[in-house]
């Protein structure tokens, strides 16, 4: 696909969406990687953009350079952030309890501390980034599972056949110590990202490296 036709698609695509107010959005393209420039009102309309971006077929990767300049009366001081953080994540079931530490600094939260899987690492982010006043996510936390278990490429292969978004026959799976790399192509970023969701959802897994080629 055209350059140009992915950004008038992209363009579309940020202006459909209703959580989204995307006039200062503005889009560029050289050989199928997206650049977001512009300001939005907020850190969590600034990750719908690029997660909007994504999802449109032909787009190899983003590059959100968008610069989030907070609506009138959703500013918040670091400290009013950092005690909003601690209570979504005190009432957040799926974040350990104490394992996982706040720090604020102009807006921008950093996250550190170790989960044993994965999704409590994501879920740590999405229980942070939308809340007022935020301008940034920094996620440091590690993950440590508690038992380490063998993880087998057959294994993480049949999570890939399970899946109707990732097509196995074209991606190669390598494992040591805990740490798996993808390489190989696929069709679209949604199908990397459920590559890469089902490789997290072994167990023992510690780190995932994507090196997957989107190829339209």
């Amino acid at each position: 696909m055209a350059d140009n036709d992915i950004k008038q698609h992209v363009q579309n695509a940020l202006d459909w969406e209703p959580s989204l107010d995307a006039k200062d959005i503005f889009v560029s393209v050289d050989e199928g990687v997206v650049t977001l420039h512009g300001t939005v009102a907020s850190f969590s309309e600034k990750m719908t953009a690029e997660r909007v971006a994504l999802r449109v077929y032909g787009v190899k990767a983003v590059a959100n350079d968008l610069i989030v300049h907070l609506a009138t009366g959703f500013e918040r001081s670091d400290t009013q952030i950092a005690q909003a953080a601690v209570a979504a994540l005190t009432w957040n079931s799926v974040v350990p309890h104490d394992r996982v530490t706040v720090a604020v600094a102009d807006g921008s939260i950093t996250l550190s501390g170790t989960v044993n899987w994965n999704y409590q690492r994501d879920a740590v982010a999405r229980a942070t980034r939308d809340l007022r006043g935020v301008k940034g996510i920094i996620n440091n936390i590690i993950v440590q599972p508690v038992v380490r278990t063998a993880v087998v490429r057959d294994e993480i292969e049949a999570a890939f056949k399970r899946s109707a978004e990732v097509d196995a026959r074209r991606i190669t799976i390598t494992s040591r110590d805990g740490k798996i790399t993808l390489s190989g192509n696929v069709h679209s970023w949604a199908e990397r990202q459920a590559a890469e969701r089902a490789a997290w959802g072994a167990p023992g897994v510690t780190q995932v490296e994507d090196r997957l080629v989107v190829v339209p």
